[in-house]
């Protein structure tokens, strides 16, 4: 969605790439503060997370401003 490397997240977010890495494979679960920083990063890049509204919870790009 971004183009975002893993290493660039991790550097944004503060935590290690072979953490995350171990997230996406499911080897260890993120702490509370390790999600929270990992989105504010997203949110940072452009990322806007979309409550649950009927349809799920999911993800789209934040629309620039004009």
């Amino acid at each position: 969605m971004l183009g975002m490397k893993r290493e660039e997240l991790a550097r944004l977010a503060g935590v290690a790439a072979a953490t995350l890495a171990d997230f996406e494979t499911g080897k260890r679960q993120p702490h509370p503060r390790t999600l929270a920083a990992i989105r504010a990063a997203l949110e940072d890049a452009g990322v806007e997370f979309i409550p649950e509204n009927g349809g799920g919870p999911g993800v789209r790009l934040r629309k620039e401003a004009s």
